[in-house]
């Protein structure tokens, strides 16, 4: 794991700051321990002296920001464990055969098992590139830093806007193992290998509206100058094995078209919630599942509801505190079409409803000088839904070899 911050002044780019420690504080640390403090060689007007320090909801409420896109980082969806060859005993014949044409579903699940005394082994790698966060474009988040005692007047009135571009990806390798322990009841186990990578860009503009005097608030060159305007960038990026989970899954009603199955998803803590590879929080999941075969066709639908733990990650990573993760309804629907007897194309509609989940919006920044107007972001606390889809193929080359592509 490699974590490392830098602040770039204008004309500096080689200055450091303080080193981040670990990716769920790298916006706290972005501007060092004390803060946004910017340089002063003036007192206020009226020859007041102050601490130019300033302050940000962004900045402090950041572990809700956090929660908003740690959620994405770790409740990325993963593959489909089922494996992709399902077989029943057929007694008049004594031998094994296959339940479907179709290789199976994407990231949705279908009702039938791999078959008893029979192992499945899988693996896959994905990788995400997250854009924005509630509709909000990741490189052009604006935040409002305002002078500590704004409400004193008297040349605080002063204000440093933000423009913060977060860039964020993940990497995941993931091997499952399933375990067909009679001939309606699976074991599957999934162990994620994670990589993050985060980095921050805080575009920082000292705004003169109660002031005039350069020498109060501004930011020191690299040459010595004076001026209102400084780069923070702060780099981090981390691996490790992500979240184990545990699924056991049953088929309760079985017919030769169609089946019914129920299970449970036990998400085990294991990865490293502070440098975000997994939530540090127990997470628990029942789930139902329809699904049917009708010759090459295969439409399947799944229901869940996940209940989650505490963990730092939604209390303040800063501090050690912990707070509820939000619980989740998981939905599905899709269908997997065999084109060949060596092809099948699906596509699934994946649904999330996050309940009590940390949200966040734009909103328009009034400055004490009566006339100013930014732009900023607000928290709040809401439930909503979030859609995705997902289109891929797998192709059986030889034997029981599987390769799966898939796009979400």
């Amino acid at each position: 794991m490699v974590l490392t911050a830098t602040a770039a002044w204008a004309q500096d780019p080689y200055r450091l700051a303080s080193p981040v420690t670990n990716l769920a504080t790298l916006f706290t640390d972005l501007f060092g321990p004390s803060g946004l403090i910017v340089d002063s060689e003036a007192t206020l007007p009226g020859e007041q002296p102050h601490s130019a320090h300033f302050n940000s909801d962004f900045q402090s409420n950041f572990s809700k920001f956090n929660t908003a896109l740690v959620n994405q980082f770790v409740t990325v969806p993963l593959p489909s464990p089922a494996s992709g060859f399902t077989y029943r005993f057929d007694p008049s014949l004594g031998v094994f055969e296959r339940t479907t044409q179709s290789f199976g579903p994407i990231l949705a699940e279908r009702a039938e098992t791999v078959g008893a005394r029979r192992v499945s082994f899988g693996f896959a790698s994905q990788h995400f590139t997250f854009d924005t966060v509630e509709g909000l474009d990741l490189h052009k988040v604006p935040a409002i830093f305002t002078h500590d005692g704004a409400q004193l007047r008297g040349g605080r009135e002063d204000v440093v806007t933000t423009v913060n571009s977060i860039e964020a990806t993940v990497t995941q390798f993931t091997t499952f193992v399933t375990m067909g322990v009679t001939d309606r009841f699976d074991i599957s186990v999934a162990v994620p290998l994670v990589t993050n990578n985060l980095t921050v860009v805080s575009d920082a503009t000292i705004q003169r509206l109660g002031t005039t005097n350069t020498l109060t608030h501004f930011f020191r060159q690299a040459n010595g100058d004076v001026g209102n305007r400084r780069l923070f960038t702060a780099v981090g990026s981390a691996a490790g094995v992500g979240d184990l989970t545990v699924r056991m899954k049953t088929t309760i009603e079985k017919t030769s078209s169609a089946g019914l199955a129920v299970g449970l998803d036990i998400r085990l803590p294991t990865g490293d919630q502070m440098n975000l590879l997994g939530t540090g929080a127990a997470g628990f999941q029942p789930f139902a599942i329809v699904s049917g075969a009708y010759q090459m066709f295969s439409p399947h639908a799944n229901v869940s509801y996940q209940w989650n733990g505490t963990s730092i990650l939604a209390g303040n990573p800063a501090t050690g505190e912990s707070g509820n993760f939000p619980d989740q309804v998981g939905y599905a629907a899709g269908a997997d079409v065999s084109v060949t007897g060596r092809m099948t194309v699906g596509f699934d509609l994946l649904g999330r409803y996050l309940l009590n989940h940390e949200r966040l919006r734009s909103e328009a920044f009034h400055a004490l000088d009566g006339k100013s107007t930014f732009s900023n972001i607000a928290f709040f606390t809401d439930s909503f839904n979030a859609l995705s889809g997902a289109v891929g193929l797998k192709i059986n080359p030889f034997g029981r070899l599987l390769l799966d592509a898939n796009l979400l």
